[in-house]
């Protein structure tokens, strides 16, 4: 490596630290120099069951949560003392765990350093990314679940790896109920082209690890409830995901608010469900299928890219526009948090869009396996209540094709003025004038789903 090489990654990795440090200080700033931010919704039922928990309470505390996220507080807290400071560096630990594993895939999947650096930055250095490490909701310890099983599943085939892999998988559902129809397509890291077969050992053990962390969880349910479970609140979503009205979440949301009639409606998960399960489909027999197609369609992935991101709305702004305001954050901070906000969330997506469509590796299993949890998420997505929180799954391989695209840009002009400095890249990317025109499409649908929103509802006018 030349003088100048080092030089520059010096540069740049100063450059990533400063910023990094940067957003870090002003999290931390919002969420206690003004009066510490208060846990809202789901939030402090996750802080109630793990002091249930040290209190002697049940271990699964829920039908309606998964319980890993309890457990995990309840034992921070048991070590450390009834204390979110330890949480939230605990979780921004696993945020970092999260940039690591993600730059150890895209490495693997785009085949390029660099490329791999940028995703994992730009996954650290954008501050609705960073924000989740200080709520108590268990997207982080989900999401590095996730991203480890990725890399346990996608890398060399080996026993040791496949078993750990299914243990990830295991308590990703035990942390969000999500994965709960997907988990079986992680079985494709096992299949084998030339000739089409199966690796039957690593999968047994994939198995056997997922069955090991969650057979309690479903032993329990069996017990209490007659049937396997973990905990289901499946129907209960689907029926909020159709009833919702607004392409903002925060407004007029019904989730909360309905969740106690929803638990007083019987006894049972099962009887629950069923109940719900008569309304959803009352539901669809009155308006149609192919009206409420459109309906979810013209409003559930404008909640899901909202740039209202959960930062966002918990920051002091108008409540009919979906602003909680419960950090009470100064004017100078509310604006530097929501323009880093909404300026990362831009080039992310426009460039994630980029990325994708000029991307022509095609071929690779692990990609696959990659778009088939990216398209089973957005279908899911379709019919449930939606958050904006629940972009976070998808959050990092955004940031791997944005990170691809934005290192190939460099390239392709570094190409363009010093040739001879940078020699032949074999890159992922194809820069057709169809595969542009595509990108330009994408791009544009994705930043009008982030933005048109409001505007689109009318909120806050008159």
């Amino acid at each position: 490596m030349s003088a100048h090489s080092r030089r520059r990654r010096l540069a740049w990795a100063t450059a990533f630290v400063v910023l990094f440090a940067l957003v870090q200080a002003s999290l931390w700033a919002a969420y206690y120099a003004y009066g510490a931010k208060p846990l809202i919704g789901d939030e402090q039922s996750y802080q109630d069951f793990a002091l249930a928990i040290l209190a002697g309470g049940p271990w699964m505390p829920s039908t309606i949560w998964p319980p890993l996220q309890p457990l995990l507080l309840a034992a921070i807290y048991a070590i450390a003392g009834v204390n979110i400071a330890v949480v939230q560096i605990t979780q921004t630990v696993l945020l970092i765990a999260c940039a690591a594993l993600l730059r150890i895939l895209w490495r693997r999947v785009g085949g390029s350093v660099a490329a791999a650096n940028t995703a994992a930055a730009l996954f650290l250095l954008n501050p609705a990314t960073a924000a989740y490490a200080q709520w108590l909701w268990p997207e982080v310890t989900h999401l590095a679940l996730v991203l480890a099983a990725f890399c346990l599943l996608t890398g060399t085939v080996m026993r040791a790896r496949a078993a750990l892999g299914g243990i990830c998988v295991g308590l990703a559902l035990l942390a969000k109920s999500l994965l709960a129809a997907f988990w079986p397509l992680f079985l494709l890291a096992f299949v084998r082209e030339r000739p089409l077969r199966l690796l039957a050992q690593p999968a047994a053990l994939f198995l056997l690890g997922l069955a090991l962390v969650t057979a309690p969880a479903l032993w329990h349910g069996y017990r209490a409830y007659g049937t396997p479970m973990i905990a289901d609140s499946s129907v209960y979503n689907v029926w909020i995901g159709l009833t919702d009205r607004s392409r903002s979440d925060y407004v007029s949301d019904m989730g909360g608010e309905t969740l106690p009639a929803f638990l007083a409606s019987a006894d049972t998960p099962q009887q629950r469900n069923a109940i719900y399960r008569d309304k959803v489909h009352g539901l669809i027999e009155e308006r149609g299928v192919a009206r409420i197609i459109v309906d979810q369609l013209g409003r559930q992935y404008f909640r899901l890219f909202s740039a209202k991101t959960p930062l966002v709305s918990q920051l002091p702004g108008p409540a009919c526009a979906g602003h909680l305001s419960i950090y009470k954050t100064p004017e100078w901070l509310t604006r530097f948090l929501t323009l880093s906000n909404d300026a990362f969330h831009i080039l992310i997506l426009a460039a994630a869009a980029l990325g994708v469509a000029c991307w022509r590796r095609y071929a690779d299993r692990r990609l696959w396996l990659i778009a088939a949890y990216v398209a089973y998420q957005l279908a899911v997505l379709l019919l449930v209540h939606v958050k904006a929180r629940f972009l976070l799954p998808i959050m990092p391989f955004l940031c791997g094709f944005a990170g691809t695209f934005l290192v190939s840009l460099g390239l392709r002009a570094r190409q363009r003025f010093a040739p001879a400095a940078t020699g032949f890249v074999d890159e992922p990317l194809s820069f057709t004038p169809l595969r542009m025109a595509i990108a330009a499409a994408l791009a544009t649908l994705l930043l009008f789903l982030a933005f048109a929103g409001p505007a689109l509802d009318g909120l806050c006018r008159g």
